[in-house]
């Protein structure tokens, strides 16, 4: 075997021996990484919205004068809410977990009229204001499951509206046209984007107004006027849209 032949074999047996490190290195080399996660959802931040729901009295508008006996009549139907809300909430652990929040809110409300109310088979008006606005300010507890966030909420409440057309009539100290109270409920609300939410919610209102005025009777209509029964609490059932900051 000539010295060049052998020269050859040992530069491929060289080649052959390098490959296979080069292929054992390859072998050895770890996986890419993965992607990085995207960051867990939290609730945590400031909103704002827009809320439309129905409100319903949950009295009734019967009632006995202490003068003059029983009222008959005069029961509320309910009526459109709407409104606006801001607030802010605090996540404690994002992807799920407790969060604690704020909100503030005012709609104003447009109540169908009351029915017609007697005193016997005369009529009898209430000079009690309207509600034609509701607010509240209200604290919120609730846990959240990702983008779905269940709620329980309470806190201050207030209202007030315009003087009824038969306070023109009537002689007497007349009640003030605000109202305070307070309002509890709750509601589910849903993420489908980082920034719009949805939610569905309901709450009990109860705004005093005491008022206890003496009836008047006007023998020229003939009719009595007065304060009628108190009519204080009312239930809302609301559906909203958050934008959240």
């Amino acid at each position: 075997m000539t010295l060049s032949f052998r020269a050859v074999l040992l530069g491929a047996a060289a080649g052959c021996i390098a490959l296979g490190a080069q292929a054992a290195d390859l072998s050895r080399r770890a996986p890419p990484p993965p992607l990085p996660l995207p960051p867990a959802f939290t609730w945590t931040g400031f909103y704002a919205g827009v809320n439309a729901g129905y409100a319903v009295h949950t009295g009734n508008g019967g009632f006995t004068d202490p003068t003059y006996g029983t009222v008959t009549g005069g029961n509320r139907s309910g009526g459109f809410a709407g409104g606006g809300q801001i607030g802010y909430n605090y996540q404690f652990t994002p992807g799920s977990g407790f969060v604690l929040g704020v909100e503030t809110d005012i709609q104003g409300t447009a109540f169908a009229k009351a029915d017609a109310a007697y005193l016997g088979t005369t009529p009898y008006y209430s000079v009690r204001p309207n509600l034609d606005y509701v607010g509240t300010i209200r604290g919120r507890l609730g846990y959240a499951f990702d983008r779905v966030l269940i709620y329980g909420t309470g806190g201050f409440a207030y209202g007030g509206g315009s003087r009824s057309s038969s306070t023109a009539t009537y002689p007497y100290t007349l009640p003030g046209t605000d109202r305070t109270g307070y309002a509890a409920g709750g509601g589910i609300e849903y993420a489908f984007t980082e920034k719009l939410s949805a939610k569905v919610e309901a709450l009990y209102l109860h705004l005093d107004r005491g008022f206890t005025g003496t009836t008047y009777y006007s023998a020229s209509v003939p009719a009595y006027y007065g304060a009628g029964k108190q009519d204080s609490g009312f239930a809302l059932v609301r559906a909203g849209v958050n934008y959240r900051f």
